[in-house]
């Protein structure tokens, strides 16, 4: 499950700290906070027939790990939504399209950790790409030894650009030959996998960890929404690795993959022993979601 470079991305523009420029010239200063230390927090947003898809909930997400990492001169909203729709429109984007919405604590007037030493105000990047869901049909798990980040140590609902975390548990699949590492929590349960929430349903009730050490993700809030809905079974509860081989069925959910089905944690197969299709259910009640829900993109 490599990315591979798509040819319509060679020529896009990018917003990078008020100015739209070609990729090739989009660069932050070597003084940038995230360049020093990492220190930004970022959304991925996607982009549906003309509507930024669940726009709302990731501004709001962004201004909340902002304020928590105490940034100063945060652009508000209508500032950052007008610069989203400054980038689609000049790479006249409508659909098929995945967002990296960065904001960085920004420049400082000198190297060094101290945040006084950023006087500039924040960076933001918004990077467009065409880019449909990444994730094949179904893929491979690989449970990491790298434990995801206790809120003693660093908050999971900070969604910062700090990944180091998460981008070992990652290395651990890629030498396992699994699509993605499966994290576990301090005790030993299941937390999430290193770029996307998991969830099991087993006999029909679809469950999933609490949000104690994954993110809370967006994508993830709307599938228990989705379930509340529709009155499907479902729970937030803590998981062990037992529970995940042995159920009925396995996906994970996020922006950049949506729902995609889990078909093998450390070698073993999940297996559908119930004969019930839960998650075709919720993935059709999520498909449909992104046909009617997001803000429209003022017209070119």
């Amino acid at each position: 499950m490599l990315q591979q470079l798509n040819p319509k991305n060679e020529n896009i523009i990018v917003y990078v700290d008020g100015a739209l420029v070609h990729r090739d010239d989009a660069k932050v200063s070597v003084f940038d906070s995230v360049v020093q230390g990492g220190d930004a927090v970022w959304e991925g947003i996607r982009v549906y027939d003309g509507r930024v898809f669940h726009l709302e909930q990731h501004l709001e997400r962004l201004q909340l790990s902002a304020h928590a990492l105490d940034f100063k001169a945060i652009p508000d909203n209508d500032f950052i939504t007008d610069a989203i729709f400054q980038t689609l429109r000049a790479n006249q984007m409508r659909d098929g399209v995945h967002i990296r919405l960065t904001l960085t604590r920004g420049r400082k007037i000198t190297s060094g950790m101290d945040p006084r030493l950023n006087q500039y105000g924040c960076t933001l990047i918004v990077l467009a790409e065409w880019k449909p869901p990444v994730y094949p049909p179904s893929i491979k798990l690989a449970t990491s030894s790298v434990r995801r980040n206790s809120p003693m140590h660093l908050d999971s609902k900070i969604h910062h650009n700090n990944l180091l975390n998460n981008i070992l548990a990652k290395i651990e699949a890629n030498y396992a030959g699994a699509d993605a590492g499966l994290m576990l929590d301090t005790d030993g349960y299941v937390a999430e996998a290193n770029g996307v929430n998991v969830f099991c349903i087993r006999k029909g009730v679809v469950l999933t960890p609490h949000a104690d050490y994954c993110l809370p993700g967006i994508t993830r809030r709307t599938i228990l929404r989705l379930c509340e809905q529709h009155g499907i079974p479902h729970a937030e509860k803590r998981l062990s690795l037992t529970e995940f081989y042995t159920a009925d069925e396995v996906f994970t959910t996020g922006t950049m993959g949506e729902l995609t089905r889990v078909e093998s944690i450390d070698g073993r197969s999940i297996i559908n022993r119930s004969g019930e299709q839960v998650l075709e259910k919720v993935a059709a009640h999520f498909r449909a979601l992104t046909e009617v829900e997001g803000v429209k993109i003022p017209a070119f």
